[in-house]
């Protein structure tokens, strides 16, 4: 009798055993799958695309960009698939031949319309955003800086894309969207995930990257300061992207761009000379002969202008460094600050803080560009060190960037993530695990699977051994 009773427990025990594992198999298997679907979700088939024409002081630039349809409130997803660089100077110098502005936008927009399918032309949306050579225009002329965007409009209107207009940016703007297109690029808006939670750690933000950007009319500085007092409220801009706050400091400096910094040097040395102006900036050997009407058609040089008893001067480089260094430091005016800190002219600077992306272009390396070299590397020193004072200690922090993951760093992607909000304001509900979260619940939960297989396996075909441990 005792004996039936112990093996009707056994036999029991063994039934409920097998259950259990069988029941356990199942939910790993469940595990495993729902895990690989949420992470693994088919890549979307339906994709957007979006075109920023960056209409500069020298240049005209058009980037093409791509992202998953479904996916626009996601960071990291848009990308650069096209640049293409427009034949001629900026747009600012077509005001006296608006009839030319048409054939000099074909090009690009041509190989818009090929790189983008067809299918997709009605859908895609183009902006034009012109930048500080349009603003110097627009002070010297504003009708006809109207008349020149009015061109560009007609142009960009005939082909068959989504035309969201041409507007001149502000230099607030232009260095905030840049400060947006390195951050986003660099995946400083979201927050890690921490093991085994779908929640953001508050404790892992990231630090923001500040932005420099050195153009041919004007360059901009933006970054997140230590200290979430800003002094001038005309520099400060408040964002709230991904659930967090930030407090952004900006200032863009008008005709301290590369090339009308070079103009402002040269009319403030011209004074006092008999039409022949001895260059320290330029190297030995190098001459070129310049307008006076020329040098002084700029805004920018209008606190230098005066009459002078010649039309024409003549530069002759004479390639000294020191010269060079001391003309330009009397471009910055350091000598007052209304503020607790100040860069230069007056204008509030916050102390440096964190690591800069720094922009820079130049043009294709042509005698323009070959002749000022000399100029260009010592004005950027001067700027940098004197200009933004930035120091020995924080010159590692300064980091020349060209491009993020195949896309330019400068303001045009962040222009487009703003016009077409896709950055939201706050975290997205759901989020995808991180990589190593992934593996780690994948590897446990094969092996949860493999070890209920195994000692099913064990029980059914050694089931004597299974009973004897039970005794």
């Amino acid at each position: 009798m005792e004996d039936r009773k112990e093996s009707g427990l056994k036999s029991f025990c063994s039934r409920n055993i097998l259950i259990i594992l069988g029941f356990s198999s199942i939910l790993a298997v469940i595990a495993l799958t729902a895990v690989a679907l949420t992470q693994n979700k088919p890549l979307p088939e339906n994709v957007k695309y979006g075109i920023v024409l960056d209409a500069g002081s020298s240049h005209t630039s058009l980037y093409i960009y791509k992202w998953p349809a479904e996916k626009e409130n996601d960071t990291g997803v848009v990308h650069q698939i096209e640049e293409c660089k427009l034949k001629g100077p900026g747009i600012s110098r077509y005001a006296q031949r608006l009839n030319e502005i048409d054939a000099y936008l074909t090009e690009c927009m041509e190989r818009a319309s090929q790189v983008i399918p067809r299918s997709q032309h009605q859908g895609t949306p183009v902006y034009l955003g012109a930048t500080a050579g349009m603003r110097l225009l627009r002070m010297e002329n504003e009708q006809l800086a109207d008349k020149v965007l009015g061109v560009v409009t007609k142009s960009l209107s005939n082909y068959h894309f989504d035309f969201h207009g041409a507007r001149i940016i502000t230099g607030q703007e232009e260095g905030a969207y840049g400060w947006i297109t390195i951050n986003y690029l660099l995946g400083k808006f979201t927050q890690k995930l921490s093991w085994l939670n779908l929640m953001p750690n508050g404790g892992t933000s990231q630090e923001t990257y500040g932005a420099l950007d050195l153009g041919g009319a004007s360059t901009q500085i933006t970054f997140v300061p230590q200290s979430k007092g800003i002094e001038s409220p005309s520099n400060a801009l408040y964002f709230r992207l991904y659930g967090k706050d930030y407090s952004v400091y900006t200032h863009s400096f008008l005709c301290y761009g590369k090339d009308q910094a070079l103009r402002q040097k040269l009319a403030k040395d011209i004074r006092g000379t008999n039409g022949i102006l001895k260059e320290p900036c330029f190297h030995p050997g190098y001459e070129i002969v310049m307008n006076v009407s020329e040098l002084y058609s700029s805004p920018c040089t209008k606190r230098f202008e005066m009459t002078l008893p010649f039309d024409q001067f003549q530069i002759q480089g004479t390639g000294n460094y020191q010269q060079c260094h001391q003309s330009i430091l009397e471009l910055f005016n350091t000598s007052y600050c209304p503020y607790s800190h100040c860069s230069f002219n007056g204008i509030f600077l916050p102390p440096l803080h964190g690591d800069f992306g720094l922009k820079t272009y130049f043009g294709d390396v042509k005698e323009k560009y070959l002749s000022e070299y000399c100029f260009s590397g010592t004005y950027i020193l001067s700027l940098l060190l004197n200009g933004y004072h930035f120091t020995a200690d924080s010159w590692k922090n300064i980091h020349f960037m060209g491009k993020i993951h195949s896309s330019s760093v400068g303001w045009t992607l962040g222009y487009m993530l703003n016009l077409t909000n896709m950055i939201p304001a706050e975290q997205p509900l759901s989020a995808p695990l991180s990589h190593s979260t992934y593996v780690f619940l994948m590897v446990l939960f094969s092996l949860i699977l493999v070890a209920v297989a195994i000692t099913g396996l064990f029980i059914f075909h050694k089931p004597s051994y299974f009973r004897k441990d039970m005794v």
